[in-house]
């Protein structure tokens, strides 16, 4: 009797330790902004993007990502540890961390 209830306990803990590890990634975020990019008028895009690729939970990175940015300087700069980054990590064992850097930038009005 206690085996099933075990074995139906399973399921649920691991969802819940998935859903946990996922939420706390969500504090693996960087945000700077550059010049006078708060101050600028007009609609944020996406300007560029990248990948940072680290071995062994972050210890090596291989190369360095060289993510462009707007020639006047004004940019906003987000690096996170996305869902899929996340995946990279758990199917790799750690052996392999990836981040997100995103570029952002305003349009003249």
């Amino acid at each position: 009797m206690m085996n099933s209830n075990l074995l139906k306990l399973k399921p649920v803990l691991f969802v819940l330790t998935i859903s946990l590890l996922f939420l706390s990634s969500s504090c693996m975020m960087t945000q700077t902004t550059v010049g006078a990019y708060k101050e600028s008028a007009g609609a944020e895009y996406e300007y560029a993007k990248g990948k940072q690729v680290w071995l062994f939970e972050g210890l090596i990175p291989l190369g360095r990502t060289d993510v462009s940015t707007p020639t006047d300087g004004n940019c906003k700069v987000v690096t996170k540890f996305t869902f899929v980054d996340f995946l990279i990590s758990g199917l790799t064992a750690g052996l392999v961390r990836t981040y997100t850097i995103k570029v952002y930038a305003k349009r003249a009005e």
